[in-house]
């Protein structure tokens, strides 16, 4: 079982703390066959946190025990941390832990010189002086989150939630993130930022002709819709499309289409038995190969090793 270690320090915010509790201190087993995530809480002592009633609690220098690290947000984030956490930080990324900040969270890794030549983000009104007091971190105020590998960070606040969801789907799977979310009444997946990272975007919840026009395009995934076929439906010119996709999902169309196209791939892969060539036709990609550079562009692997990594067997394709 993957165990999730909340390091506490003596400025954590309650808010980003909470929601990284709810997504890995709630067992959800049913949405995963892996099972779901241990959760532990850091103390310098190895006390109880009331901020985590009855988390087992753990010392700092126990992280090196807990395969992901998560740093929530400080109310203090110009603060100085205490070198025994930053110690204690160092210790578990040099024992190959994933570490993770949530907001403010990341002014404590660029302590510890743990960002050092990655890009990092942080809430939005703090990533100037992030950038000023770390000259050497790759600084990004315009996305939700970043994921270097075994470090990631979060923007402001529901960010938080948008990286978590990230870790689910990365460890457990499309399907597994899209059933927390639904009961969290939360969007599937907003954008992370980068390419690799990025899941279909939630459709706008709106009523007007784009909302019901993208519903409609999600049901008929599996036919040639074109962008000016979309552009039609919700009685719009592919001028005012674009712009309207843009302000409401934060991408063009195009790339709006193909985001859908590959999710629903992931979602087959992950629950079917389907080959590449069927999952194609499914998805309206038309040919393996074209699911198959696609899904790599947007997934950074390709099907095959997508299925092996989320799904115990498969039908070779």
């Amino acid at each position: 079982m993957h165990t999730v270690g909340i390091a506490l320090h003596e400025h954590t915010m309650p808010y980003e703390t909470a929601i990284a509790a709810e997504v890995f201190g709630v067992d959800r087993a049913d949405l995963s066959p892996r099972g779901w995530y241990r959760l532990t809480a850091h103390t310098a002592d190895g006390s109880p946190s009331p901020l985590l009633p009855g988390v087992p609690a753990r010392r700092w220098e126990d992280l090196t025990g807990a395969d992901t690290v998560v740093v929530p947000a400080s109310h203090r984030p110009l603060a100085d941390p205490d070198p025994a956490y930053l110690a204690a930080l160092r210790a578990a990324h040099r024992a190959d832990r994933r570490i993770v900040s949530l907001c403010t969270g990341a002014f404590v890794l660029a302590a510890a010189g743990l960002l050092d030549g990655l890009p990092a983000t942080t809430h939005w009104m703090h990533a100037p002086e992030l950038a000023r007091r770390h000259p050497r971190v790759d600084v990004r105020a315009d996305v939700l989150y970043t994921d270097a590998g075994h470090v990631l960070t979060a923007a402001g606040k529901t960010a938080a939630l948008d990286l978590c969801l990230h870790l689910v789907r990365t460890d457990h799977g499309a399907a597994a993130a899209n059933g927390l979310a639904r009961r969290l009444v939360a969007p599937a997946h907003r954008p992370g930022g980068q390419a690799q990272f990025i899941a279909p975007p939630a459709v706008p919840r709106t009523r007007d002709g784009l909302g019901e026009a993208l519903e409609w395009v999600r049901t008929r995934l599996d036919r040639p819709l074109t962008v000016a076929d979309l552009a039609r439906r919700a009685g719009l010119s592919p001028r005012q499309l674009a712009r309207r996709m843009h302000a409401q999902t934060g991408t063009a169309p195009l790339e709006w289409l193909h985001r859908q196209r590959v999710g629903l791939a992931r979602e087959l892969l992950e629950g079917t038995d389907a080959t590449v060539e069927q999952i194609a036709a499914r998805c309206g990609m038309g040919t393996a190969t074209t699911l198959r550079r696609h899904f790599h562009r947007a997934v950074g692997v390709s099907p095959l090793a997508y299925r092996s990594a989320f799904r115990a067997s498969h039908t070779p394709d």
